[in-house]
């Protein structure tokens, strides 16, 4: 939810999220875990929302992002995979406990993608290495350029048994079209940056050692611009998709957690079932 901000009142709040704020105004958003690549967990998800959220409230001196991670992988990490003993969060969803918990996760996921489309200056993604979850957020921002070894995955939906409504269901519909976008979630298809590129999801791709360089060169040019300008072309470039998120988000986020009551992610992580949803290694 956003508020007036100020970036020296936030700037050091998150444990996954490095800030860094230039003199013209360019902030320098890195996701990691401990230095590293960024771990999905609940800590980093729902933290996500809430540093959207600042950014978006500060109007003082921010006149463009640049998004990036750390190391080898954009977001290709979850933090705590469920061994065959361990009974998944979601297997309590029948409960009331368990439904309470999955409504407030689904209201963090809504907010990631309403915190996001909330800031109203121009945002570079630079996806530095492989992206198979929430793939939506760089995808969301205005410049997308990829490293040549990166490559986009939706392997924590529906290869792993759940519903894609963390916004996957949206973007790719907007970004791809109907057709390319039910095979990418249906299959867990391994979209390389190239091909991404020939898709229409990224719009360079790069050796790796400049990627960066190239994203500060973008961003230095879009932070010449007046701050009223790059605000207000961002806000009539963003309109499509603010409707259709507006439109489409908050049903795909409810079908994800009536799904999540057969939910069943045994495996390595993010890997795929293997084995049928309803062969559980525990007893009920």
């Amino acid at each position: 939810m956003v508020k007036r901000t100020r970036y020296a009142e936030w700037k050091d709040s998150y444990e996954h999220y490095k800030f860094e704020l230039s003199p013209e105004g360019i902030l320098f958003m890195q996701c990691h875990t401990d230095g590293g690549p960024l771990q999905w967990m609940w800590e980093s998800h729902d933290r996500m929302s809430d540093a959207f959220a600042d950014i978006a409230g500060d109007r003082d001196g921010i006149k463009c992002v640049i998004h990036t991670g750390t190391g080898d992988s954009y977001n290709a990490l979850w933090g705590k995979p469920v061994t065959a003993d361990e009974k998944p969060l979601y297997h309590a969803y029948g409960d009331a406990e368990g439904v309470e918990v999955m409504d407030e996760k689904s209201w963090f996921g809504r907010m990631i993608i309403e915190n996001l489309l909330a800031i109203n200056v121009p945002m570079i993604a630079a996806v530095n290495g492989p992206c198979t979850m929430h793939s939506e957020v760089p995808l969301l921002m205005d410049i997308v350029l990829a490293a040549e070894e990166a490559y986009f995955q939706d392997l924590s939906h529906f290869p792993r048994g759940m519903v894609p409504g963390d916004g996957q269901h949206v973007v790719w519909d907007a970004l791809v079209g109907p057709s390319r976008s039910r095979y990418f979630l249906f299959t867990g298809y391994e979209l390389s940056a190239k091909e991404a590129k020939e898709w229409g999801v990224v719009h360079e791709v790069l050796a790796k050692e400049k990627l960066l360089d190239r994203a500060w060169d973008i961003a230095r040019e879009i932070a010449k611009r007046p701050p009223i300008v790059n605000r207000n072309t961002k806000y009539v470039l963003t309109q499509s998709l603010r409707r259709a998120f507006a439109s489409e988000l908050h049903h795909g986020l409810q079908a994800e957690m009536w799904g999540q009551r057969q939910f069943f992610p045994f495996g390595a992580g993010m890997q795929g079932l293997d084995r049928p949803w309803d062969q559980k290694p525990w007893s009920d």
